[in-house]
């Protein structure tokens, strides 16, 4: 059928391409068959075999002619289809006039666009020849299109970019080129294009002028790197300088501590202590600026820990409340029941934030006091930390500009009150980090609210909480204490628990509502004087069944014998929830009354002694001291050392480098003595302590003389805060990280800590 159909093709072709054979053939065949077909019909009529019947003849004329006649209207109605079909053509045929009229201007319009593009345009074949280029090819090229085409001239180029494949196929590079006025950035982009049907494939490129963007780029690498490079100078130099001030600050103030110790006149104990209060504001002022240079460095890491969030809350309260009752004022905490006993995030981060916000509070507070509440947020998982205070307020022009660096409320707050203006810039960096908020709300003269909104989900640790919160359904409780912040947040809490409560702020009064009804509990704050406390609880011991009086740990020793034996108990504040939960569920048939407050030198741990005990006093020493090597090149710090650990105790041996404590070390460890514990400063000359801890630890793997030696605790000593400081420590191998200036405290518990270890190993 396909060849059929080919070779009536090729004849079609033919006959409308020789039209004159066509129309003799045709001519011919038809005076053929009208010959031949009358002559034989006239034929067969005359012969005398015909059997001639002229009416039979005449039907056979009429049937012809009605042949003839049907085929004259098939060929008019043919030729009227034909014309219009014609019609049709001929219209189309002018459409198409049109169109390609239009596709003419359009291609004239393209070629015209494309010669005035500022892009660089040019086309090249599969050999590199040039089919085409624009004019902003051929002026950056400088020379002339007739020259270019069908030659392979390509542009000088000075430098090659990286080069980039899309998806699409089109492949993107940078080149910088040589042109007329000077070198040129140029953006390309190549890829294959096809313009004739049938025609080879040719690569377009089309490049673009982007020397000003590039020129912008490579200068803001530059000074990012430069900002970079300052920033790394920066926190070198703020290393550097903490180091060395925070070494003399460890004599000043660990010397200033040893000198108030000892026997001084009032006059002498006056300056000690204005020595060891200005030494600390130093080291705050060091803390503040170190903080900054990490943040500004963008070396602030948060760790992701499961830690107790009311323990926090009352430890922060518990270690600001001399500084607040030194000043005559309240600091308390409330931590609503409804949020997880646990949460995941970073404790120290959050800790610092609370401890800056709450200290300013006490600062600017004159009377009255601080709160600090923690409450649900109002996304899912927040929860807002509410820092309210009653001090001077902050001016409103002046709310947003705290945030800033160095900045303060104004010149006359900085001069009265002092501070670098750093803390709330911090802090703000810090919550921003942690992914929450900080709002400030303040009136002036009448205080002001921070609060603190941060994202902290439940950490499933499986812990039970630390006490289980009474049911005091129904119960009466009265609260006998001027209406104060600390009195509002304990009937707050009690109210939670179930309690009716009652405050009163005259002990007359709350005496004669005594008889009312029967009281499960009241709560006495002493500040109402020791007369009026000791009458109303006289009164009470009849109407309830506990009366626990409120102190400060400074009015504690104040108290008479004569006035306990009317009381079941104390509190000392700022309250702890599970302190008052113990107090309120104990059993009435107390002989003596009990007390709970912090233990001594461990803030926020509450322990209960049965009967009143005396000011706290300096650790004793244990029954057999450590043998501690020290290494510390500075003298003055080697004599602090020296002293404290001797105070406590313990043996000393003092080395002033590297050297000389590996040297010490192994002699102890070959005589069988070996020390208990290194103190390792972590700068000295000759060998420093990251080196000799290494040294240590590799004897120790090694053995000694074919003997296995037992590791020895290594505690790093080092006026470094840095991060970067903590892991070269903790990768030597030291077992941990003491900062200079040195706590005491601190300094005592991870001995103690280790002579606990030593004596259970024993």
């Amino acid at each position: 059928m396909g060849r059929f159909f080919r070779i009536k093709l090729r004849l079609r072709r033919f006959l409308r391409r020789h039209s004159w054979l066509a129309t003799i053939v045709r001519s011919f065949t038809i005076f053929s068959v009208a010959f031949g077909g009358a002559f034989g019909f006239i034929s067969g009529a005359l012969s005398q075999h015909s059997g001639y019947d002229p009416n039979t003849f005449a039907i056979g004329v009429s049937f012809l002619f009605a042949l003839a006649c049907l085929w004259i209207v098939t060929l008019g109605i043919r030729l009227r289809l034909m014309r219009r079909r014609l019609r049709t053509i001929a219209t189309h045929n002018e459409a198409m006039a049109d169109r390609n009229w239009e596709l003419q201007e359009a291609e004239q319009r393209a070629g015209k666009l494309f010669e005035a593009q500022g892009d660089l345009i040019v086309l090249r074949d599969l050999e590199g020849r040039i089919t085409y280029a624009n004019d902003a090819y051929c002026e950056l090229a400088q020379v002339s299109r007739d020259n270019l085409i069908d030659s392979t001239a390509t542009l000088t180029v000075l430098e090659q970019g990286d080069t980039a494949l899309e998806p699409s196929g089109t492949r993107v590079y940078d080149q910088k080129v040589e042109g007329p006025l000077g070198p040129r950035w140029i953006a390309w982009r190549e890829g294959l294009v096809r313009n004739d049907a049938g025609a080879p494939a040719e690569m377009q490129s089309v490049g673009r002028d982007v020397t000003d963007r590039t020129e912008s780029e490579r200068a803001l690498a530059e000074a990012r790197d430069q900002a970079d490079a300052a920033n790394r100078a920066k926190s070198r130099f703020l290393a550097m300088a903490s180091h060395e001030i925070r070494t003399p600050l460890n004599g000043i103030i660990g010397m200033s501590g040893l000198l108030m110790d000892t026997q001084l006149t009032p006059e002498q104990t006056t300056y000690a202590k204005a020595v060891k209060t200005s030494g600390d504001a130093l080291l705050a002022l060091i803390e503040e600026l170190l903080d900054y240079s990490k943040i500004e460095a963008g070396k602030i890491d948060l760790e992701h820990r499961a830690f107790a969030l009311s323990g926090l809350i009352e430890d922060i309260t518990e270690l600001l409340a001399p500084r607040a009752q030194t000043k005559g004022i309240e600091i308390a905490a409330y931590v609503d029941e409804r949020l997880p006993i646990q949460v995941t995030g970073d404790a120290a981060r959050l800790r610092q934030v609370l401890l800056n916000l709450a200290g300013n509070a006490i600062k600017f507070t004159a009377s009255g006091g601080v709160a600090l509440i923690v409450e649900p947020g109002i996304w899912p998982n927040e929860i807002s930390f509410l820092v309210r205070d009653t001090g001077i307020g902050i001016a409103p022009e002046a709310q947003q500009r705290i945030f800033r660096e160095f900045e303060q409320a104004d010149d006359r707050i900085a001069r009265s009150y002092g501070g670098t203006g750093l803390g709330l810039s911090i802090s703000d960096r810090i919550v921003k980090r942690m992914g929450g908020r900080i709002t400030l709300a303040s009136t002036p003269g009448a205080g002001s609210t921070f609060e603190v909104s941060i994202p902290l989900a439940a950490a499933d640790t499986g812990e039970a909480n630390g006490f289980t919160a009474p049911d005091l359904t129904n119960q009466s409780i009265m609260l006998v204490a001027p209406h104060s912040i600390e009195v509002s947040l304990i009937s707050r809490r009690l109210q939670r628990w179930g309690a009716q409560t009652c405050i009163v702020s005259d002990a007359n009064v709350a005496e004669a509502l005594l008889p009312e009804r029967s009281w499960h509990a009241v709560l006495i704050d002493h500040t109402l004087g020791t007369p009026a406390m000791e009458a109303f609880a006289s009164a009470a011991r009849i109407h309830a069944i506990h009366r626990i009086v409120m102190v400060t740990p400074a009015t504690r020793q104040d108290l008479a014998a004569a006035e306990t034996a009317m009381l079941t108990g104390y509190l000392v504040k700022p309250l702890r929830a599970s302190s008052l939960a113990a107090r309120l569920t104990a059993s009435p048939e107390i002989a003596a009354p009990s007390l709970v407050m912090p233990s001594p030198g461990v803030p926020g741990i509450a322990i209960e002694t049965a009967t009143e005990s005396a000011p706290t006093a300096p650790a004793a020493p244990p029954d057999k001291g450590l043998s501690i090597l020290v290494a510390e090149d500075n003298e003055i710090n080697a004599l602090l050392m020296r002293s404290l650990l001797t105070r406590l105790g313990h043996s000393v041996v003092i080395t002033t480098n590297g050297e000389q404590a590996m040297e010490s070390w192994l002699s102890a460890t070959s005589a069988g003595t070996p020390y208990d514990i290194v103190l390792m400063d972590i700068q000295m000359p000759r060998l420093n302590g990251i080196e000799t801890t290494k040294q240590i630890r590799a004897q120790e793997s090694g053995g000694l003389a074919g003997q296995s030696i037992r590791r020895t605790p290594i505690l790093a000593l080092t006026a470094n805060t840095l991060v970067e400081d903590r892991y070269a420590c903790f990768e030597a191998g030291m077992d941990g990280f003491l900062i200079k200036p040195l706590d005491r405290e601190k300094l005592e518990e991870a001995l103690a800590g280790l002579a606990a270890a030593r004596h259970i190993a024993a």
